[in-house]
């Protein structure tokens, strides 16, 4: 049986994807950030994905962690607020596994959870926190643990991605009870609760779209 392979345009594509995404879903995460932050999560992604695809095409003839290095630095410059710097950095980080692959190569499946590893580990890193404190970890956090899981019990890649956008969406929807103990939620205290958190809303619509470009 061949080995599964993600091929670069794979992860070209999913950038492509997400420019469009950041635009089309800015209201809604506005909206959710209004509720218990600054407002300005969806416009802060709108504004930084602008700027990646002023240079998406130009980018491209790198490798892959060249690629989304780019991506990365390109939030980190250009977002405020949470948004650039956890999405930079996870953009940043993400193709470190692959880093001494040519221009053209992409990257197996478990080089790709490696992958998802490095950007989710530095999340955590750069915020601080970790499940259950109403951020984009909630989301993350699971989605990965049950990627990993269902890739060592030898699920097909594409079913064990579908698994670990589930297990993220899931992520999400109990930060819509907790407490948040991080960012600008946490002033809220109890009246954070019945929100669901904006970055974890949209990390869970980022790894959906990973998960739809991916090859059966």
């Amino acid at each position: 049986m061949a080995e599964y392979i993600l091929d670069k345009q794979y992860f070209i594509n999913v950038i492509k994807d997400l420019i469009p995404w950041a635009e089309e879903r800015k209201d809604y995460f506005t909206e959710l950030d209004s509720a218990i932050g600054d407002g300005d999560h969806g416009m802060n992604l709108s504004i930084g994905f602008r700027e990646v695809a002023k240079h998406v095409d130009e980018w491209s003839v790198e490798n892959v962690n060249t690629f989304y290095k780019n991506v990365g630095k390109a939030l980190l410059d250009k977002v405020g607020g949470s948004a650039g710097p956890l999405y930079g950095s996870f953009f940043m980080k993400f193709g470190l596994p692959i880093k001494a692959k040519g221009p053209d190569e992409g990257a197996t499946f478990d080089e790709f959870i490696q992958m998802m590893d490095k950007g989710i580990t530095i999340i955590q890193k750069r915020g601080k926190s970790t499940i259950g404190e109403k951020t984009m970890n909630d989301t993350l956090m699971p989605a990965l643990s049950t990627l990993k899981a269902a890739n060592e019990a030898g699920d097909a890649p594409k079913a064990a991605m579908a698994k670990a956008v589930e297990a993220g969406k899931e992520g999400l929807e109990s930060t819509r009870d907790m407490i948040a103990t991080k960012g600008r939620a946490m002033r809220l205290g109890e009246r954070a609760v019945g929100h669901l958190d904006p970055g974890a809303a949209s990390t869970a619509e980022m790894l959906e779209i990973f998960y739809k470009n991916m090859p059966e």
